[in-house]
């Protein structure tokens, strides 16, 4: 069993005082690139490195979205997943809450993130060659897809799995409509400045928990007010296609969805290979390999 990391110096400290802390992010762009180095515009680029997060109204459609759909639907009922570690469920019903690794569970997805449209972007956003730290498909189904809290992914990431640095993007992809009723995700635009240090420790194999309901790592509700009132909160929605790019440190969330109509997407982490992982920095062991890969190919 590895100890806390002492590696390198953390800059982001958490789980280890008993008061929240806020603190500002320190030599950590949320871009590395230029507009010449990929798709993205300067202007894209420059409300990214603003707001935090880069919303993309139609980045799949036609026969390529059909397929993209279609192979959701197919993870959702694989009975090859029966009873797999990286099927998660929601609590108290049989409901697919999440699937994770599904750049090697699913060829197609595996090919539609190399294309230059998705990983380009991450090499431009990250301003090097990138790796795949973790993907899944969420479903949050009609009738009863619970809530994801309000949360920063690098707080946990960096707690849990040992990243470094806020050198990581993520990309959600619709693949159903996101209405502003049925769990669409929300962002408080240029939160992603701003670190919030949670307190409690780290549980013993506590994503066996934080998968279905997050509590360790959770931001405190005076810090989140502060941030809400700072920054507002912009809720993205679009069609099946759509997509948002946001940095690791966006605090963002979801409301349940009681409406008939599933919210399903595919996320993607990228990360940079000059941030690998250490060990971590507020957790005895790192998490599984399905949750923040460490035998990471450059894409």
């Amino acid at each position: 069993m590895s100890s806390p990391s002492t590696a390198t110096t953390d800059r982001y400290p958490t789980r280890r005082f008993r008061e929240p802390r806020l603190i500002y992010r320190t030599d950590d762009p949320a871009v590395w690139g230029a507009p010449e180095d990929g798709p993205l515009s300067e202007a894209q680029l420059d409300g990214h490195q603003s707001n935090g997060f880069t919303a993309v109204p139609q980045l799949l459609e036609g026969a390529e979205l059909h397929d993209a759909e279609t192979e959701l639907a197919s993870l959702l009922h694989d009975p090859r997943l029966d009873g797999d570690e990286r099927v998660v469920r929601e609590r108290g019903t049989d409901e697919v809450r999440s699937v994770f690794d599904v750049h090697r569970l699913s060829p197609f997805f595996a090919a539609l993130l190399r294309d230059e449209r998705i990983v380009g972007v991450a090499r431009q956003i990250l301003g090097s060659d990138v790796y795949v730290h973790q993907s899944r498909v969420n479903y949050k189904p009609g009738f009863g897809g619970a809530p994801f809290e309000w949360h920063s992914d690098f707080e946990t990431w960096h707690a849990e799995d040992g990243m470094p640095r806020m050198r990581a993007v993520s990309l959600s992809l619709a693949l159903t409509e996101n209405y502003h009723f049925n769990g669409s995700l929300m962002i408080m635009p240029g939160s992603h400045q701003t670190f919030v240090s949670c307190v409690g420790a780290t549980p013993e194999d506590n994503h066996k928990a934080s998968l279905v309901r997050q509590e360790a790592g959770t931001p405190d509700h005076g810090s989140l007010r502060l941030l809400a009132d700072k920054h507002g909160i912009h809720q993205l929605t679009g069609k099946s296609g759509s997509a948002v790019w946001f940095d690791s440190n966006c605090m963002h969330g979801s409301n349940g969805n009681i409406t008939p109509f599933p919210r399903s997407n595919l996320f993607v982490v990228f990360n940079s290979v000059e941030n690998a992982l250490e060990d971590p920095f507020a957790a005895e062991k790192p998490r599984p390999e399905y949750l923040g890969s460490r035998d990471w190919q450059v894409l």
